[in-house]
């Protein structure tokens, strides 16, 4: 009851929270809610992302209210991050949840980027039916339906079902990180060829929205954020010979989106690439410690792992940006 009473306050707060310059993605949505404010609604299966814009416009086409929606959207972002949780974790489920809660993205995408972060909880929840298929892709074709660039994540997913041995996906990872310190933009290139007008836009450099909020160019302070889960990763595949299905899954999806992003590294807004593997770097990054390393011997580490989780956020949210 505590942990469903923390889910419920945490999407109240969240979703509740004032239309503010401070969140700047929110702004537009409410300034695009008072323009459909009133019309007749029609689904329109042409728009880029077919669940959650049909939602916004019948939501304001309704007058439903703007902070209704946004806290439904609110509500979506923590209970399937909440269940997803629940389902890989059983009986540590809060505690990963709290881990999720600390991770460098969790915030912004609740409060900014609000679309893509729903549709990564719903794909969040979709890897937590890794056991049955028809569910899993059911949940990740509904995340590709809240925004467009969970393509990448759906590919992948179905990708590492066919083949999880994550020991070949980590040495792609590392041939990913040479390339891009080469500044080899090739597969960049291909990508933004395979992907709709938004998505080439932002991997070509001709997006046509302002790109202040993201640094372009090679970025060593992501590819260091992003290698923690990978060398821990490593350490459990290689060197401790840790054999588990599901955790092969996980790290193998990781590794796969992740490399992905290093892939496209140069391009505009590589943060919002880089997050189609980040929302998914708590669950991985503390899976070992609440599965194989249980125990007095994992507890220290553990503790230094969730503290410069948190670490790592506050001092990219108040020192670094």
């Amino acid at each position: 009851m505590i942990e469903l009473g923390v889910v419920v306050l945490l999407s109240i707060f969240i979703g509740l929270r004032p239309v503010s310059p401070a969140f700047v993605d929110m702004m537009n949505y409410s300034d695009y809610y008072d323009a459909y404010s009133g019309m007749a609604f029609s689904f329109d299966w042409r728009t880029d992302n077919i669940i959650f814009d049909n939602l916004f416009y019948f939501f304001s086409s309704a007058g439903l209210g703007k902070d209704l929606f946004f806290l439904l959207i609110a509500i979506i972002y923590f209970v399937c991050m909440y269940f997803a949780c629940k389902r890989l974790f059983h009986g540590e489920a809060f505690l990963v949840f709290i881990v999720c809660l600390a991770a460098f993205s969790t915030f912004s995408y609740g409060t900014n980027g609000i679309k893509a972060g729903a549709a990564a909880s719903i794909f969040m929840l979709a890897i937590s039916y890794h056991d049955k298929i028809i569910p899993s892709l059911l949940l990740a074709l509904v995340s590709y339906g809240f925004h467009h660039s969970m393509q990448v994540a759906v590919v992948a997913w179905v990708i590492v079902l066919l083949y999880h041995d994550s020991r070949i996906f980590l040495f792609f990872w590392i041939l990913c990180v040479i390339l891009s310190a080469l500044h080899f933009t090739l597969f960049q290139e291909i990508f933004a060829s395979l992907t709709d007008d938004t998505g080439s836009g932002y991997l070509s450099n001709t997006n046509p929205y302002d790109n202040t909020f993201s640094l372009t160019g090679f970025r060593p302070d992501f590819i260091l954020y992003s290698s923690v889960p990978v060398l821990l990763g490593a350490y459990m595949i290689l060197k401790q010979k840790i054999v588990s299905k599901e955790y092969n899954l996980l790290l193998s999806f990781y590794l796969l989106t992740n490399s992905v992003w290093m892939l496209c590294m140069y391009s505009e807004f590589t943060n919002r690439i880089a997050y189609l593997s980040w929302f998914i770097y708590p669950v991985v990054l503390i899976y070992p410690f609440v599965t194989f390393l249980k125990g007095k011997r994992s507890s220290i580490p553990m503790k230094l792992v969730v503290y410069g989780h948190l670490f790592f956020t506050i001092f990219m949210t108040f020192i670094y940006y």
